[in-house]
Formats: C-alpha cells, structure tokens, sequence
C-alpha cells in the first residue's frame, strides 16, 4: 500500500516549489507599480481598449505608438500580435457618437398661395411620393464617397466621430486604411474601481463561508482551516501562473478571471470534502488505529475518484482551450491550472496536513498531562 501520509514532507516541498515562485511575481506587481507581475485590462484598470489591424502588414508597433504619442496619448501602449492586430491601450475615451445635427422635414403640403380659395368637398387621393433613396456624398475630388460601414471581423465600424474618431483619422493618414477593428471598448475609473471591491469582496465571503461550512459540518476547526489552506495553495498557483504569463507575455487578467477563479475555489474545495468525509467515516469504523493510518487509507478509497473526475474535466478544458478561440483562453487556463492543483491539493496537501495538526495536538497533549504534578509540587 502506497503510504502518502508518510511521504507528505515531499509534497509539501513540491508545492512550495510551484507557489513560491508565483507569490514573488504577484508581490512584483505594488513594488514596481505593474511593470511586473499581474497585468490587468481595462476592467480594473480604466481606459480604452482597441484591437485593430492595418492593411499595410510592414506597420510596426513603435510606429503606432509614437503616432499616438503625437496625437495626444501620452501613456499609451501598442502591443502587436501573432494575427498581424495591434492591441493599444490608451487613456478612457469616451465613445459615445456626436449627435449629428439634422435638418428640420420640411411640411407635406406646400402652402397655397395668398387669395386662392381653398376647394370646397373631400380632397382628391394623392398615391405617396417614394422617397428616395440616399446617395453618397461627393467628396473634395467630385467623386462620390461611400458611406461608413461595419469593418469585418465582428468590431463593429471604425470610429469616425469624437475623441477616438480624430485618433482613427491620424493613423489611417500615417499608415494607411485600417483593414479591421477586432475589438473597441472603454471603461472609466469609477467602475473598474468597482469592479476590484465586488471582485475582493466575493472572494473573501466564499472563502470564510466555506470555512464556517466545513467547521460546522466536521465539528472540528482543523477540517476547515487544512481545507482553507489547501484553497489558498490552488489560488497562489493560478494567480501567480498568470503573474508570470504577465510579466513576460503580456497576459492580462480581466472580468472572467475572477468567474474563473470562484468556479476554482468551488472545485478544489469539493475534492477536498470527498477525502475529509471518508476520514470521518473511516475514523469511526477503526477506532483505535493511529489517525496517520485512517487518513492514509481514506485517500487511498478516494484517489481514483478524484483522478478519473478531474482527468475528463481536463480534457474538456484541454480541448476548449486549443480550439475554442481566443477569446476565452485566459478563462479556460485558469479553470484548467486550478482544477489539477485544486486535485493535488486536496490529496497531497490538506489531508496530510490534517495529520500534522492532529499528531501536534496528541504531542502537545501528552507533554501537558505528564510534566503537570512536577511544575504543581515546585
């Protein structure tokens, strides 16, 4: 029988391994004011996102940048990517259309003129006029000129109007035609802030709920602190992955990070219950047996149940992330990084701690009962 209790200093040294790096990184983000570490989007940040692909393939990013530094984007930044798009980031705009101003319809009925008498009885039926069509507009040079429609790709139309509307026409003046617009969104600092409470918030609630859950349910504090610790292993494991992805790709952690990182914390401490019941169980079957040995089989009865569950999740995540498009692959990464360690976690990690914490107190216990009298009679 493979003993893991017995082995547990080696897990631990393992999980201390792949957590220590991530916690460095994830610290790096105040120290240097996020040139390392965690990169957030304009969900937390505030600002202007725009995803945009030139015509002209030779476009490089530093040119783009300094363009927009001329037009007034001081902190601006241009990162290209493997698709040929340029995703820049810039102060928040606001992307609301200027109303254009219209011309007031001019009456139905054209006025009669002064001293006619106005015909007397039903008025004759008039089939309706069609109303034609608008044409283009000529431009400068007298040809006409097309009107504004939706770029390809899904980004919707490129912007023609205010703030953004200006920068658009300054690059397509430099660079040429903007081929496609992938994405266009902007954000104030006001909601990202928000955002970032709501986000704290949910996370600090689920975890003491659960804490308060599995102390009630177990009647022992030590299930719910090893399963809380076993959680914060799996949340520094995926974090600090993506302050890594950060620092060196440029991966930014948005709105459905957070989704993600709940669906882990739910995860993880779902497998971690599975393993604490069969203890409880096994517990009060083998009274008398050394607690290292009833936790040690009661993960042995659950191993294969935890490995086959999390095994066809990862699967399905695995082919979600190859080749389910980019635009849930941050998402996906981190349900996949936290369900594996959430698996780890709670075989290799909160059940042999469990043991630490009960081995402690039975020592403790014994040198309190024995050196008692002596420490009385002095």
């Amino acid at each position: 029988m493979f003993d893991i209790v017995a082995k547990r200093n080696w897990f631990f040294l393992f999980s201390a391994i792949i957590t220590i790096p991530g916690l460095i990184f994830i610290l790096l983000t105040p120290i240097t004011n996020g040139a390392a570490g965690l990169k957030f989007s304009i969900d937390y940040t505030g600002g202007t996102e725009w995803s945009i692909r030139f015509e002209d393939p030779n476009v490089q990013a530093d040119e783009v940048r300094a363009e927009l530094v001329r037009l007034g984007q001081d902190q601006a930044t241009v990162t290209r990517t493997g698709r040929g798009f340029f995703d820049i980031r810039m102060t928040g705009l606001d992307l609301r259309e200027v109303p254009q101003p219209t011309a007031v319809p001019i009456a139905s009925a054209s006025p009669e003129p002064s001293g006619t008498p106005e015909p007397v009885g039903p008025a004759p039926t008039v089939a309706p006029t069609p109303t034609p069509s608008p044409s283009p507009t000529p431009g400068p040079s007298g040809s006409p000129e097309p009107l504004p429609s939706a770029a390809p790709g899904g980004g919707g139309a490129i912007p023609t109007t205010g703030e953004i509307g200006r920068i658009a026409t300054g690059l397509q003046e430099r660079f040429g035609p903007i081929a496609e617009q992938a994405k266009l969104s902007s954000i104030g600092a006001v909601v990202s802030s928000e955002l970032i409470q709501q986000a704290i918030v949910l996370i600090l609630i689920g975890s003491i709920g659960i804490l308060l859950w599995i102390w009630l349910r177990f009647r022992d504090p030590k299930f719910g602190v090893t399963a809380l610790v076993a959680l914060l292993h799996d949340v520094v494991v995926v974090v600090g992955f993506f302050a890594i992805l950060g620092t060196f790709f440029d991966v930014k952690i948005d709105g459905l990070f957070v989704t993600a990182m709940l669906t882990v914390i739910g995860f993880s401490v779902h497998d971690t219950i599975v393993v604490f019941d069969r203890v409880r169980e096994n517990r009060a079957r083998h009274v008398g047996e050394p607690f290292a040995e009833i936790v040690n089989h009661s993960i042995l009865q659950t191993f294969g149940r935890s490995i086959t569950t999390s095994f066809t999740v990862a699967l399905t995540l695995t082919a979600l992330f190859l080749f389910g498009g980019s635009a849930t692959q941050e998402f996906v990464l981190a349900l996949l990084l936290g369900i594996i360690s959430g698996t780890y976690s709670s075989i290799f990690n909160a059940a042999p701690l469990l043991v630490v914490w009960q081995e402690w107190e039975d020592r403790r216990r014994g040198r309190e009962v024995r050196p008692g009298p002596r420490r009385a009679t002095a």
